[in-house]
């Protein structure tokens, strides 16, 4: 009847439109991407997730700026 999404409750027929949304999302993103290099399938995929990984690196470096930040924190705190 609910599920949990990012911290907030939500019906399910929200959370499938919320699948939907993604899913039209990806199709733009896709499709952007193919025209970017002129219909090469095999171009556009490599070129999605090379960025996909470039941002997935990029989000676990600040991640770990995060918790090195908070670290000092508690020892400074407990000074």
């Amino acid at each position: 009847m609910h599920d949990v999404v990012r911290r907030r409750t939500v019906l399910r027929d929200d959370l499938l439109t919320l699948v939907d949304a993604r899913r039209a999302e990806a199709a733009v993103i896709a499709k952007a991407y193919r025209s970017a290099h002129r219909g090469d399938d095999r171009a556009a995929l490599i070129a999605a997730i090379a960025d996909a990984l470039a941002d997935l690196a990029a989000a676990e470096e600040q991640t770990e700026a995060v918790r090195r930040q908070v670290s000092r924190g508690f020892v400074r705190g407990a000074a």
